[in-house]
């Protein structure tokens, strides 16, 4: 029996997980820039109150 087709299940693997890995660190580095300009909003309303 010819088991060619089943050679491409490893790479299929590898770009599944790695698709995978890379979605889940942009999705953080998505949410962390999200946060650091929130932290900075409210940073520049709180000089701007004080200020003030």
């Amino acid at each position: 029996m010819d088991s060619a087709p089943l050679d491409n299940f490893g790479w299929i693997e590898i770009v599944v997980s790695g698709a995978i890995a890379l979605g889940l660190g942009f999705w953080q580095l998505w949410s962390v820039n999200r946060e650091i300009a929130k932290d900075k909003e409210k940073a520049a309303k709180k000089t701007a109150s004080d200020e003030g």
